[in-house]
């Protein structure tokens, strides 16, 4: 292969650079779609809308540094297999209601945990999820431990 005069690679660098341009928007938005999987879950009548944290980073990361969460929206923590899950607020400015939530869906308990503390909050058995909503979230819809979450992903 013979290199490219100068006058022949100002063209193909343009090309390049341009092409290049082109598909950061696509790449950046496929990239931000993979962090921000969503699951559509429902407990009794209830919809809620939840980011998905499944993988080590995004579930060490949590809610942190969130200033408000949307109506009925909350963050589905999926853990790669049941165990005894535990929770804490470092960072996290919002007060939560915690979830924890077994393999067939049924909730084993649920915590109340306050901001910036580092206050631990565990799961009462093992479970292989946990749902964080606003504080009092599930209070106020008489959501108790025994109910159902539906729509789950798989681990």
């Amino acid at each position: 292969m013979t290199p490219l005069s100068q006058p022949h690679r100002r063209p193909l660098l343009g090309a390049l650079t341009a092409l290049t341009l082109l598909a950061t928007p696509i790449l950046t938005s496929a990239v931000a779609q993979a962090a921000n999987k969503t699951a559509g879950l429902s407990i009794k009548s209830f919809r809620v809308q939840a980011e998905v944290a499944d993988r080590p980073a995004s579930r060490a990361r949590g809610l942190m540094y969130r200033d408000s969460l949307a109506d009925n929206h909350g963050m589905l923590f999926v853990f790669d297999a049941p165990s005894r899950q535990c929770m804490w607020m470092k960072n996290t400015p919002l007060p939560l209601s915690v979830a924890f939530v077994k393999a067939d869906g049924q909730i084993a308990n649920i915590a109340q945990m306050q901001p910036q503390t580092e206050t631990i909050h565990c799961a009462s058995e093992d479970v292989l999820y946990a749902l964080e909503m606003a504080q009092g979230w599930f209070w106020a819809r008489a959501i108790k431990p025994g109910d159902v979450v539906q729509g789950l992903p798989r681990p």
